[in-house]
């Protein structure tokens, strides 16, 4: 007969209700004091020189800004969006506007990003929902 030690039962069921977590995240991100952070609690971003639905951040941008990656078959919802980047891979849009963190970020919180070159912004979900920028 096999045993199973409960150490290992414990490991084993931690990790799946992990991953059942994970997978039944209803949205890719969350508002945290007024703000867009990611799973991390990593401040998002928004880029001016995006089009809706579109990112424009490739290649060394996207080196410095990381896309809020998603998979092909993530779940959207009304307010979330996945596009397909021009590198073949997918990033979560928040009303269609590309997500992104930002690669001198630290730690949750940070909010390095905002202001920089005048076109990348902390995403906030009021400024989102209401068009601005």
């Amino acid at each position: 007969m096999l045993r199973i030690s409960p150490t290992l039962l414990a490991v084993v069921g931690g990790a799946t209700l992990t991953l059942l977590g994970q997978v039944q995240a209803a949205e890719p991100a969350t508002v945290q004091d007024g703000m867009l952070v990611d799973a991390r609690g990593m401040t998002l971003y928004t880029f001016d020189k995006d089009a809706m639905g579109k990112s424009s951040c490739n290649d060394s941008c996207a080196t410095n800004w990381p896309p809020l990656a998603a998979s092909a078959d993530a779940d959207e919802g009304d307010d979330w969006t996945v596009i397909q980047r021009a590198d073949g891979g997918w990033q979560w849009a928040y009303y269609g506007r590309p997500l992104y963190t930002f690669a001198q970020d630290q730690k949750p919180g940070d909010m390095l990003g905002d202001g920089k070159m005048n076109v990348w912004h902390v995403a906030r979900p009021e400024a989102e929902d209401a068009g601005d920028r």
